[in-house]
């Protein structure tokens, strides 16, 4: 988790120049397109899906740099037993600077889910950084897949 905070509201994380936000509210729908159109899966989801899904997603995280939209990742859950972690985006010119680690620490350690005991990501091309997370790699998961990836 960041250790510094933003002088505008002292609740609001920062690392650096990069100000992390756990809100839906602190999206939009447009910027997140620009995030996904660096992904093989996401590149093809419209303003309208992306909108739907932030509608139907139980927690959004993000970073900004300079107000620009540069990481996010999102969370289902039940608030009790399970929770799921889906689509971890950091914008390419951002990568390998550790925002993407402190986004999964401050997602992971959000107090609506820190108490979880089993927490899930479906993302296969990102193993080895989530398992430097965390993350086991564990057999058994079963996938019903409607479409192929680069449509969902």
């Amino acid at each position: 988790m960041a250790s510094e905070t933003d002088g505008a509201d002292s609740r609001t994380p920062v690392f650096g120049d990069y100000v992390f936000y756990d809100s839906r509210m602190a999206l939009k729908a447009i910027e997140l397109q620009e995030l996904y159109r660096f992904t093989h899966w996401g590149r093809s989801r419209s303003l309208e899906q992306i909108e739907r899904m932030l509608d139907a997603t139980d927690l959004c995280f993000s970073i900004r740099h300079d107000v620009k939209l540069v990481a996010f990742c999102r969370m289902l859950t039940d608030f009790i037993f399970r929770a799921s972690v889906w689509d971890i985006l950091v914008h390419p010119d951002h990568q390998g600077r550790g925002v993407g680690s402190r986004l999964m620490r401050y997602a992971l350690s959000h107090p609506a889910v820190r108490d979880i005991p089993v927490v899930t990501s479906f993302a296969s091309d990102l193993t080895p950084f989530l398992e430097r997370c965390g993350f086991e790699n564990r057999e058994g998961l079963m996938v019903l897949q409607r479409v192929p990836i680069a449509y969902s």
